[in-house]
């Protein structure tokens, strides 16, 4: 039957769609580096969102399992955690089978085989496994070890956590690795119940020589743009070289990064002493690097999962890092002496006070800026560098080389800078430095920031072809935070 002319001919409605703006960072994003064999060199990063995911894969004495403990310890709590990889020693080829089903995991279907076989690679020698009987099995991980004992030159184990099976090399280093799994000629085969074949298991991870932690936050950096503060799960005293080149390497990349760690060796505390990390750090002047002394392991991780908890989106939600409690950490007792040192190299403690109170002090990082200053003007830079792209990114048209165009770009810095109002980073007071624009040294900035838009006629003829915007320059004045207090009591009888 014939549907007559499209309406179409008439009244054409087209409907398009903006592209999704980009997200920004989330800067409560902490990454524990670990030196387990439990995530490998292949994943690198495995993210967790309650400590009891953590426990799914490390047990409650594990270091990473602690570290994570005193990470989810606040209040409020932070919302996740990442553990990363660091090849402090060379690690194994591996193989991760496919995760298996609720039926494939019955045991029904597996002690039905009696001449289980499969092929598979072990450093470039491939193993014919055969004989597999799996009839007295009681369970996985006993069809695990059966598989095991048949294999030479490697080790097979049952992963309850992922429900898979999984294939390490006994050797390693750069030769060692493992392969998928194929059918051998005899036999039923099993590659495909194990999951071990190309179709169905993750790609096989060969092993690697030990890595410096230099190179493991390069690999971090590529696995994951995500994390924002890296922290030491080690003991820095046991790594100290590693750390302290880690930490000029984080302090150089391009998206702002931090790098944590404990310092548990009391020679820290002696003011003669400058080999120790915190006066490396501190005399290197690092300003995305932290540290704690703290007689316990960990603390680090304490530190951060309180200043992961800032909602940079929400109002009056900055925070100093002093004054700040660590549950689940042991405060020190120190000397007026001992503090005093800890102060001039820049190095955080968890101390009690002669009142039954314990604080953080000082809340700074290692060239002694403080930790919340840092924290937040990173989460500004990426805020002001996402909204300004999203600008761009999302205009259907353009935004034109025009005094209008550019006024769109100062609207949207001034929006970022309006929320760092509202959140407690900026905020009104008067200008102590050079002046730029209209704004000179002295006047008060009554907003807490001020935005200055050169006229497009200032513009050099080279950056206009190059399609560049005019430059803008932004004063912000920071809201601080109250450390100590003077009070003089006058009396008078």
């Amino acid at each position: 039957m014939a549907q007559g002319l499209a309406v179409s001919d008439v009244v054409n409605v087209t409907v398009t769609i903006s592209p999704t703006a980009a997200t920004t960072r989330n800067f409560g994003a902490g990454l524990l580096i670990s030196t387990r064999d439990v995530v490998d060199v292949g994943e690198r990063i495995r993210s967790y969102s309650s400590l009891e995911g953590v426990g799914g894969d490390f047990g409650s004495t594990d270091s990473e399992y602690l570290a994570a403990s005193k990470f989810f310890s606040q209040s409020p709590q932070p919302s996740l955690v990442y553990i990363g990889r660091w090849a402090k020693g060379p690690t194994p080829g591996t193989l991760k089978g496919g995760v298996l089903s609720t039926s494939e995991r019955r045991m029904s279907e597996w002690t039905g085989i009696t001449d289980g076989s499969f092929t598979i690679s072990i450093n470039g020698t491939a193993k014919n496994v055969t004989g597999l009987n799996f009839s007295a099995a009681s369970n996985l991980p006993a069809v695990a070890a059966i598989i095991d004992a048949g294999l030479t030159g490697a080790s097979v184990t049952w992963d309850a956590n992922a429900n898979r099976f999984v294939v390490k090399s006994d050797t390693t280093g750069t030769s060692s690795t493992v392969t998928y799994a194929t059918n051998y000629s005899t036999g039923t085969s099993v590659a495909t119940a194990l999951k071990f074949t190309s179709s169905t298991a993750s790609a096989p991870v060969d092993g690697i020589a030990a890595e410096s932690l230099s190179d493991a936050i390069e690999a971090f950096v590529d696995t994951s743009g995500d994390w924002y503060a890296g922290i030491l799960v080690q003991n820095t005293d046991d790594n100290l070289d590693d750390f302290f080149a880690a930490a000029q390497i984080v302090e150089g990349l391009g998206k702002a990064r931090m790098l944590g760690g404990t310092v548990t060796s009391s020679t820290v505390l002696d003011s003669t002493n400058t080999e120790d990390l915190a006066s490396l750090c501190s005399d290197a002047g690092l300003s995305h690097t932290f540290l704690q002394y703290s007689s316990q392991p960990y603390a680090a991780a304490s530190f951060f999962g309180r200043a992961a908890t800032v909602d940079f989106t929400g109002s009056d939600t900055t925070l100093t890092m002093k004054f700040k409690t660590e549950p689940g950490m042991t405060a020190e007792t120190l000397t007026e002496t001992q503090a005093s040192t800890l102060k001039a190299k820049h190095c955080n403690v968890f101390v009690n006070y002669d009142n039954s109170t314990a604080i953080i002090q000082e809340g700074v990082m290692s060239n002694g800026y403080f930790f919340d200053e840092v924290h937040g003007l990173d989460w500004l830079k990426d805020y002001i560098q996402t909204d300004v792209w999203n600008l761009l990114y999302t205009s259907t048209t353009k935004v034109p080389q025009t005094n209008a165009g550019n006024s769109l770009i100062a609207t949207r810095i001034e929006k970022c800078l309006q929320q760092a109002v509202k959140n407690g980073l900026v905020a009104p007071g008067t200008w102590n430095a050079a002046g730029f624009g209209t704004l000179k040294q002295g006047d008060y900035l009554e907003t807490g920031y001020y935005v200055y838009q050169p006229d497009i006629s200032e513009q050099a003829q080279a950056d206009r072809e190059a399609r560049k915007s005019v430059s803008f320059q932004v004063a912000v004045k920071l809201a601080g935070a109250i450390h100590s207090v003077v009070i003089a009591v006058n009396v008078n009888r």
